[in-house]
């Protein structure tokens, strides 16, 4: 049986989120295929196994406060060895390290910078285990919404407008509304899930709206909002990946935030699959989700996120390399929509994961 080391959690804003996701993961995994090996990561970058699959979170059901439960046993990944081997740091006998059971693959569900950037999948290949997910290059990049962007034209994908910001001196209101029109949205270059986003209509709640942005992040972006529908697509595959049936969301506010992603679940309408006047639309936004995919280097999986104007240009916003799995969460929603049910698609990328490792593991590592 393969032992599929679940991680969760972590030092990010989305924290919470991850915990959401990983519950999901959990009780979707076939269990007559895989073993899970829970790995939580508290807020303090602390790594936690889990022995016991029915009392690793606290309060579950509740998005605002759910938590890691107390009791973990504190762990770390070798970051050598090419095994997976997991070593526990036991604090109650001076730090003596007490092995574990190997892992076979990663699945990483976090959320945000250190989990979602490149960060972890570095210790991963490091390691040398197998992992969900894009590898360092497309995380980071799927992680920088600046960079993000420069990439997707680079490549001829249309994109919003936009301005990096490196401090909130450099903003002038005057010049932004100018150039963009109102209102602006403001939103950290690297964050995701919304947090430290804000619509803005005038000078005094840009002066706020960078304040919180620049909270999460040393770059911040100023874009123009475009006016129209929220349309969502995802990706699956490595070398020859497929996009999901389209689907939009329907906020019930200004704008897609945190809590209509993760907390009400009447915070947005999802229409699935998305409905269009010209039936040409669906083509061209798989076309540019698998385009954007592969412009960042992606692998394993990806959200897709574009604006529809409402003359029908499309815009690809950003790519989500690891979205939210949430029961409420559009990513797993739309492959349902498009054949592939929660267990097979979590089965299809820890199948993706251990493939691509297989044939990475074929490379020459030496010249001589």
């Amino acid at each position: 049986m393969i032992r599929v080391g679940i991680v969760f959690g972590g030092r990010s804003a989305e924290h919470e989120v991850s915990l959401q996701s990983a519950r999901n993961v959990v009780d979707a995994l076939d269990r007559n295929r895989y073993q899970a090996v829970l790995l939580g990561i508290d807020k303090q970058g602390r790594w936690l196994h889990y022995a016991d699959e029915s009392r690793f979170l606290e309060n579950a059901g509740d998005p605002k406060r759910i938590c890691l439960a107390p009791g973990g046993r504190p762990v770390t990944l070798l970051p050598w060895g090419n095994d997976g081997r997991l070593v526990a740091l036991d604090p109650d006998s001076g730090n003596e390290e007490a092995p574990l059971p190997q892992v076979d693959v990663i699945f990483p569900v976090l959320h945000g910078p250190l989990g979602e950037d490149g960060t972890i999948q570095g210790l991963f290949r490091l390691a040398e285990v197998p992992f969900v997910g894009s590898g360092v290059l497309g995380s980071a990049a799927g992680m920088d919404k600046d960079a993000m962007k420069r990439l997707f034209v680079q490549a001829g994908i249309p994109v919003a407008p936009w301005r990096l910001l490196r401090s909130a001196e450099e903003a002038d209101f005057t010049s932004l509304s100018r150039e963009f029109g109102l209102p602006l949205f403001v939103k950290p270059a690297n964050m995701g899930s919304s947090v430290g986003v804000h619509r803005v209509f005038d000078r005094e709640a840009l002066e706020r709206a960078l304040k919180d942005a620049f909270r999460f992040d040393l770059k911040v972006l100023v874009e123009k909002a475009i006016p129209g529908r929220e349309i969502e697509c995802s990706v699956l595959g490595d070398q020859d990946p497929q996009a999901s049936v389209p689907g939009e969301i329907v906020p019930n506010a200004d704008f897609y935030s945190y809590e209509a992603k993760y907390v009400d679940e009447d915070g947005a309408q999802l229409i699935i699959p998305a409905r269009f006047s010209r039936p040409e639309l669906t083509g061209r936004i798989q076309d540019y989700a698998i385009r954007g995919f592969r412009a960042l280097c992606c692998r394993g999986l990806a959200r897709a996120d574009f604006f529809l104007s409402d003359d029908n240009e499309v815009f690809l916003n950003e790519l989500n390399t690891m979205p939210g799995f949430t029961r409420i969460s559009m990513y797993p929603k739309l492959w349902d929509a498009s054949g592939i049910p929660y267990p097979d698609l979590i089965h299809r990328l820890i199948q993706l994961a251990l493939t691509h490792h297989a044939r990475r593991s074929n490379l020459a590592t030496s010249y001589l």
